[in-house]
């Protein structure tokens, strides 16, 4: 009797131990299993966060990329590498060991970028003050093409007017008849059947921008029907074809030098107008008229 009884409180112990063996072990694999769900959701947001963190530092690049006009190799290189990176972390076990990797790697980057976005700040900052300096350079060539032109102008017209100055003029153009006697004496006459030759005197004036030397002078008369008397020879400038009476030569000295010509009459001298033009080649200098009657 006594057998049995212990017999049944061994196998009551046993029982419990077996009990609380189980209950343990379910306990302790229960808190494994937990621990390890922990574990996992703590490392996907971890990785989740290092993804952002990647994204937020392509993000920066982008826009430090598209803000210069041409490409920084150095951002481009580094955007690159935070692209594979994250195609890398996607498809990347979620382990301590392999998100430390990466965590290490995105501070390396991190450190890069912090150097690549300084010094491309000062570039763009050497840029805006190049850029200013090359306005101001442009500016200032502009003004100083625009004054050249102004002077090349101005020379230029200066020089039209000295050429346009620097020729003989004549003052005191007269003509008329004279009747010349044999001992060489002339007498003035206003007759026309008198006058034995028609004489032009003018006074050549002094001109500083004119250089002294032998100079000529085309004398032109016409007579009422508009015949060029004397010599009524041709000489062409340019275009221009020009009938003169004489040619008046002469040396020029850089002063009032007077002159006195005559021209002969082709027939006997008609009554009426007469006009004297004095030509410095095809420019004229000086016109008078006269009458005979």
């Amino acid at each position: 009797m006594e057998n049995s009884n212990s017999k049944g409180i061994g196998l009551k112990i046993a029982l419990g131990i077996l009990l609380a063996l189980f209950l343990g072990t379910a306990f302790y694999t229960s808190k494994l299993y937990n621990e390890k769900k922990e574990n996992e959701a703590t490392l996907t947001r971890e990785k989740e966060q290092v993804m952002a963190d990647l994204s937020s530092m392509a993000k920066q690049y982008d826009i430090a990329i598209g803000e210069n006009e041409i490409a920084n190799q150095s951002l481009v290189e580094a955007r690159e590498r935070i692209q594979g990176l994250m195609d890398s972390l996607k498809i990347s076990q979620n382990s301590v060991n392999s998100l430390w990797r990466y965590k290490k790697k995105f501070m390396a980057l991190q450190e890069e970028m912090d150097v690549l976005l300084s010094e491309n700040d000062k570039l763009k900052i050497e840029n805006a003050l190049l850029a200013t300096s090359l306005d101001s350079t442009n500016m200032q060539l502009q003004e100083r093409a625009v004054f050249t032109d102004s002077l090349l102008i101005q020379n230029t017209q200066l020089s039209e007017v000295v050429e346009n100055a620097a020729v003989l003029q004549t003052v005191g153009l007269k003509g008329f008849g004279v009747i010349e006697r044999s001992s060489g004496k002339l007498i003035p006459t206003e007759r026309a059947k008198r006058s034995d030759k028609i004489r032009i005197c003018y006074t050549v004036a002094k001109n500083a921008l004119v250089g002294a030397g032998d100079k000529e002078l085309y004398v032109q008369v016409l007579d009422p029907k508009n015949n060029v008397l004397g010599a009524n020879e041709q000489i062409q400038f340019d275009e221009t074809i020009l009938n003169y009476s004489l040619v008046s030569k002469f040396n020029y000295e850089n002063k009032n030098l007077d002159i006195c010509e005559f021209v002969a009459p082709n027939d006997d001298f008609i009554e009426g107008r007469y006009v004297v033009n004095v030509f410095n080649e095809n420019e004229l200098v000086s016109t008078s008229e006269f009458t005979l009657k």
